[in-house]
């Protein structure tokens, strides 16, 4: 009985965390309003979904935000940590407690923060705020998956492509950039993620009129909305292509590669 105590234990932990998922995405089939009773299967809860236009609109929001989060913060964070790998010790350390603390911090202090900052400057609450509040709370994801890449670059590198002929622009994007291009992609991916799953900051950045998914949500938990239900089981069949595809493309181009290197 011990043997299998571990296997018993894994079961229930996989139970605990994927049941409530597959409990929505089933009674997103259902015929009826009830999260109780499976009446019958039908799709109308995701045809209503596509006629709610504030749903809709959230979906929008999320998506774009997310994106130009993700794409502005990979730029600022590639930069500042190929900057950080040149850095003094001193400097780099600082910085490196300070991107920390950051991530540490809990996301109501940080959404308290950017609310009282916003409204001393006389911010209108909107769009804008909301998408900068994603992209500071994104930047320090995108250094910290690069950070280890670059420290396993060797030091020379960008001198040896300087003395070859490159100037330094080429040196980062030719040679520099490639090499850590699985860091950049890891950092990317993190940054989408915490993006599209914010709440906290969110609920405290955004304005009238403007909502993101989980704002929507939660606007909606008082009252019995089914089209919630498909809206969640999209996010996780999307989310679940997208984990499919990234981890199954790097095992195609291996076994390509590795194919072609016994060809020659």
């Amino acid at each position: 009985m011990r043997k299998h105590l571990p296997k018993i234990f894994l079961v229930l932990v996989f139970l605990f965390f994927y049941l409530p998922i597959i409990y929505v995405v089933f009674f997103s089939f259902n015929d009826s309003r009830s999260l109780t009773n499976f009446t019958g299967f039908s799709l109308q809860w995701y045809e209503k979904m596509f006629e709610n236009r504030t749903m809709m609109e959230s979906i929008y929001y999320t998506v774009v935000i997310a994106l130009i989060a993700t794409v502005v913060s990979v730029i600022i964070g590639t930069i500042t940590a190929i900057g950080l790998s040149k850095s003094r010790r001193l400097v780099k350390e600082f910085i490196g407690q300070m991107n920390n603390l950051s991530m540490l911090n809990p996301d109501i202090v940080t959404a308290i923060g950017l609310m009282i900052f916003f409204v001393t400057l006389n911010i209108e609450t909107g769009f804008m705020t909301l998408l900068l509040a994603h992209i500071i709370f994104c930047i320090p994801y995108v250094i910290l998956s690069i950070m280890p890449k670059l420290r396993q670059l060797d030091d020379n590198l960008a001198e040896a492509a300087l003395d070859l002929g490159c100037t330094p622009f080429q040196a980062l994007y030719k040679v520099i950039i490639p090499q850590i291009k699985p860091g950049i992609f890891a950092g990317a991916l993190t940054a989408f993620t915490m993006s599209f799953d914010d709440f906290v900051i969110s609920y405290f950045v955004t304005g009238p009129g403007i909502n993101n998914i989980s704002t929507y949500v939660y606007s909606s938990v008082k009252r019995i909305n089914p089209s919630v239900n498909a809206l969640s089981t999209i996010i996780v069949i999307g989310v679940t292509v997208v984990l499919i595809l990234a981890n199954v493309i790097p095992i195609i181009k291996e076994r390509r590669l590795s194919k072609r290197l016994k060809m020659q």
